[in-house]
Order: structure tokens, then sequence, then C-alpha cells
């Protein structure tokens, strides 16, 4: 878990008294800002190079607002993002979820408002990862399931499957190829007989 004097923050703020009040806030309760973005588009760029454990953004700035630069970041390099802004219409509180921002506060922020948003905001971010993944995983595994769901056009003579290509298959080779499964090769009992005939006399029980 990230402690306070752990968590590097980017700050996304064009109004210079603003950026510093936060930037003094968040030294009084142990974080290290790591950089002061005048725009979005900046805010954006700074994200991707600094890698910061959060982002706090302003909504109005210059270049690109506050929602399109978390809509970027989220593409380019997921990284939690607290809005701060002195907007607080519900509209523009449900654009910013959807952008990816974790938590929301109103200007001028206090150190205990901030550090409740950050971590707010760090904690939905690592459950939207992992939700990420989850949902990755089971995709990937549905999509194997629909590869060999239905009817497969299998010769009735050498057992081959025909593929989506119109080339015909090895079955283990079908099969290895649409799925994790291995193969081990053998014999049963009637092709032994009928390869090795009188094999199975010899062994002794």
């Amino acid at each position: 878990m990230i402690t306070n004097s752990q968590t590097r923050v980017l700050i996304a703020e064009d109004d210079s008294m603003v950026a510093r009040h936060m930037k003094v806030a968040l030294t009084e309760i142990a974080m290290t800002v790591v950089g002061l973005a005048a725009d979005g588009a900046k805010a954006v760029a700074m994200t991707t190079e600094l890698k910061p454990d959060v982002v706090l953004m302003d909504m109005t700035m210059p270049e690109m607002d506050g929602i399109a630069a978390a809509t970027a970041i989220q593409a380019a390099c997921p990284t939690p993002v607290v809005i701060v802004s002195a907007h607080t219409e519900t509209d523009l509180v449900v654009q910013a979820t959807a952008a990816g921002v974790g938590a929301y506060v109103v200007k001028p922020p206090e150190k205990e408002e901030l550090e409740r948003a950050i971590a707010i905001a760090i904690a939905r971010h690592a459950d939207l990862m992992e939700l990420r993944r989850v949902n990755h995983d089971l995709e990937r595994t549905l999509a194997v399931v629909k590869t060999l769901k239905g009817l497969l056009p299998i010769c009735s003579g050498c057992k081959k499957i025909r593929d989506e290509k119109d080339y015909w298959n090895e079955v283990e080779i079908y099969v290895m190829q649409h799925t994790d499964a291995k193969f081990t090769h053998g014999l049963c009992p009637k092709c032994l007989e009928k390869y090795f005939p009188g094999y199975t006399d010899t062994i002794v029980t």
C-alpha cells in the first residue's frame, strides 16, 4: 500500500495561486509534488513521462480541459486522477467519472480533503485495473470456448478437421492451436493388438 510519504503527485492547474495552495497542502501531509502543468495537454505529457501516483486535475484549462486530459491519460498511461474544480454540476461529475476520474473535490481544497480524495482515487483505480485484468482473462477464455463451439467439419476417413481457411489439420494440431491443451501419444488396446498382434500376450500380469 502506498503511504503519504511515497505518494508522488502531479498538479495540473492553470491558476498559479491555486497550484501553490495545493502544493503547500500536499507538503504538509508529506506527499511529494513531482511537477506542475499549466494546461491539459502538458498534464498528459508529464503524466506519461513522470508516471506520478496520482494527478490533481483542474476542470477548466487551456489547450485541453480536465475531462479530455483525464481521458487521454487513461488511454496513454492509466493513472488515478482527482478533479479539483469550482464547478459542482452533476453532469460534470458524471462526465468526469466516465473519463476515469476517481474522486472530485471543490476549490479551494483543504489538505484533509485532498488526502481523502487521493486515497479514494488510488483505491478506485486499483479496483478498475483489476477489473480490466479479469475482463481481459475472461474475454480470452470466451474466445477459446467460442472457437471450439458448434460443429467442427471432420473427415470421416482420416479424421482431419477443416479450419476457417479451408485447410485440413490433424486433430491434435487443431486443438493445440485453439486451446491450451497438449497431447501425449500412446495406443489403445484395440490399436495395440492391430499394429502389434500378440504383444499383449507377452505381458506378464
